[in-house]
């Protein structure tokens, strides 16, 4: 998964930049109150965005 259509995912579902790291992104779900973090690489693996939204406790990307 593209790391953009990720974060189109999560904004999607009410999640909100916190913060930038060197290499990584922090976002926050201000509703769970959860956060996890995004790496700064073009591709994100299946796995990854899977556990990416299970921290922040909002519905996966992909149908299982």
């Amino acid at each position: 998964m593209k790391r953009k259509d990720l974060i189109n995912h999560l904004k999607s579902n009410g999640c909100n930049l916190y913060r930038e790291g060197s290499k990584h992104s922090v976002y926050v779900n201000p509703i769970a109150k959860k956060s996890s973090t995004i790496p700064r690489h073009s591709e994100i693996n299946k796995f990854l965005s899977i556990k990416i939204c299970k921290d922040l406790e909002i519905p996966y990307p992909y149908k299982k």
